[in-house]
């Protein structure tokens, strides 16, 4: 098992630089365990005190010991810590000698630096969770100050040492959250010390974690078995699934690869199903929507349950279900697994059914028009836009809050995001967009990973309608009267221009694709249906909240004419038209002439008046 294993980078930069320098920083993934490469600690997996402990061990230190301003100081060692002891001069008292994090004689750092100038007694001090000392660290108190400097004292003083090894040098080791958890001035331009990131295991490692003893220890035994007989003539199909486990994982440490292990072993998880415990792990929740059997027979219908709703664009819902069965079939990620389900980009003229349709693919999809999470990219334009997206950096207002999409994708991972007017949003915010589509996860400023590979993402845009002349003005690029070919080239060049040209990032066409979808304008005949659906609604809505009865059906030509006058801003157009026409008179009559419950009225006229419109209604059997 020990045999085959991947030496991680920070181990190498380890291995160098603790002949050279005496303070070394690490950072990073601090909190995971760790497989030991060497010695007889060989294959086994360790926390970052005990793996440190090992490897200073190994290197000839006689003394390893800990710190931090809970426990004073520790080691796993008595004679280690009872050494150390004796060296500063204090005794140890129930497994630890107890020192503040303060500038007295018996405080922390003097001890330190006592310890580290003594030339007889090889000794590596690590000071632990050192993000946690004080409040910040470019505002120091006077005594943080004066702690601190003792520090730099110490590691700049560290004595040479001999050792069975050879000589080497005492050490003081940080281990913090981000090297810029400490002073700056403690590390930079400083030659004595050196920072090293700890990385989260990448895609070899966790491709070698997963396959330890031929993935034995990976899934209960039974079902090993019974896989392994499973696969054995088809090596492509399980290399696939391995492939795809390592995408799914990306982000995760050991710690989380071993629970996923255990998780894996508990729910007796086989190999055709292993994406599946990466999902329980990550999300908590064992149903995912897209696995569900009923969604394949919903998709069959897909086109008749969008077009109830989405009128006149029939090649649009097309389109975007065609993009659905893809996700649901397993065909939408043959190149990366971790990416989004599916990438659709809406444009079109206004008031055409864009949102509309995201809103019942959601619906469709996930059984909730909710699930359609909308974000108004207008809003997002700013240079700074793009932390309150993702998250603000430590130390920035809003830092504690995260990320609005990230937050709302860990909250919802199965989802339809739908980002209105893109072509508005920051430029910081596409160069995001770029890594969500590509790799299906974004960290927050916390450290906070969401995770996209479940969600369908929907651009919607107006780019193509207007484009701007040789003095930037607006000029009409598209109108009704064109042909929906005409419309469908003049749009799609639009877009690529923008993107190409404009923007000069055709990156972000490249992971859109062909899944541009063109809505067409709203003709005479879709706006009868849209008005048609429209009235039906407000007149059931009201039968059934205020029990009143009312038919709308002689006035309905003269709405539909009101509608046809102008329908440039499509359906949102013809909404405005029948509120100021019809709700917004109505609602008047009911209240002001105190029309009650079981009562009927038909509408027999629209009048138009200098403040908008009345209509006039006659009480009759409806």
């Amino acid at each position: 098992m020990a045999e085959n294993m991947i030496v991680a980078k920070w181990h190498k930069e380890l291995e160098i630089f603790y002949r050279i320098k005496s303070s070394i920083i690490l950072e990073g993934n601090i909190y995971d365990s760790f497989r030991f490469p060497e010695g007889e600690l060989k294959g086994a997996w360790l926390t970052l005190n005990q793996y440190l402990e090992a490897f200073f061990a190994e290197k000839g230190y006689e003394n390893v010991v800990f710190y931090n301003p809970i426990d004073g100081f520790t080691a796993s060692e008595e004679t280690a810590l009872s050494k150390f002891g004796e060296i500063v001069g204090m005794n140890v008292e129930d497994g630890k000698i107890a020192a503040k994090f303060d500038a007295s004689d018996t405080g922390a750092p003097v001890l330190i630096k006592e310890a580290l100038a003594n030339g007889e007694s090889s000794t590596v001090i690590v000071m632990d969770m050192a993000s946690r000392y004080i409040i910040a660290p470019d505002h120091l108190y006077p005594a943080d100050l004066q702690c601190y400097t003792i520090l730099k004292q110490a590691f700049l003083g560290a004595a040479d040492v001999n050792t069975k090894e050879g000589r080497v040098e005492n050490m003081l080791v940080f281990i913090t959250d981000k090297q810029n958890d400490l002073p700056s001035w403690i590390y930079f331009n400083v030659n004595r010390i050196k920072g090293i990131q700890i990385e989260y295991p990448n895609a070899e490692q966790r491709k070698s974690f997963l396959l330890q003893d031929d993935m034995v220890n990976f899934f209960d035994s039974e079902i090993f078995k019974e896989d392994c007989e499973n696969y054995k003539d088809k090596p492509e199909e399980r290399e696939k699934l391995i492939d795809q486990f390592v995408a799914r994982t990306e982000g995760l440490t050991f710690f989380e690869l071993m629970q996923l292990r255990k998780l894996a072993i508990s729910e007796k998880v086989h190999l055709s199903k292993i994406c599946s415990v990466v999902d329980l792990y990550t999300y908590g929740i064992k149903e995912n929507p897209w696995e569900k059997e009923d969604l394949s027979n919903r998709l069959t219908r897909g086109e008749e349950i969008l077009k109830k709703r989405v009128k006149g664009q029939d090649e649009a819902v097309s389109q975007s279900l065609d993009v659905l069965k893809r996700a649901v079939s397993g065909l939408s990620k043959v190149k990366n697994n971790a990416s989004p389900k599916g990438v659709l980009f809406f444009a079109g003229p206004t008031g055409t059914g864009k949102t509309e349709t995201a809103k019942t693919l959601a619906e469709l999809v996930f059984g909730d028009e909710s699930a359609c999470i909308r974000f108004d990219m207008s809003e997002y334009s700013h240079d700074n836009s793009d932390q309150r997206l993702f998250g603000a950096p430590p130390g920035y207002v809003g830092y504690e809050a995260g990320g609005q999409l990230t937050n709302a994708v860990r909250k919802n991972p199965f989802s339809i995001l739908l980002f209105d007017e893109i072509e508005k949003a920051s430029p910081t915010i596409l160069d995001k967009f770029l890594q969500i589509l590509e790799d299906g996860r974004m960290t927050d400023g916390q450290g906070n990973t969401a995770y996209f590979s479940d969600c369908v993402i929907i651009f919607t845009s107006n780019l193509g309608i207007y484009t701007k002349d040789q003095y930037g003005n607006r000029k009409e690029n598209v109108n009704r009267s064109m042909s929906p070919d005409e419309v469908r080239t003049k749009v799609t060049t639009a877009i690529q221009d923008h993107f190409k040209l404009e923007l000069g990032r055709p990156e972000i066409l490249n992971r859109i694709g062909e899944n541009i979808v063109i809505f067409r304008y709203i003709n005479e005949d879709v706006a009868r249906e849209i008005l048609t659906a429209r009235v039906e609604g407000i007149v059931k809505m009201i039968a059934l909240q205020k029990e009143i009865r009312i038919d709308v059906s002689p006035v309905f030509e003269k709405l539909y004419g009101l509608v046809c006058e102008n329908l440039d801003n499509g359906g949102r157009g013809i909404n405005n038209i029948v509120e100021k026409a019809l709700i917004n008179p109505l609602a008047r009559h009911i209240f002001d002439d105190a029309i009650q419950a079981g009562e009927a009225r038909v509408v027999t006229d629209i009048v138009k008046k200098d403040s908008g419109y009345d209509l006039v209604l006659e009480s009759r059997q409806v």
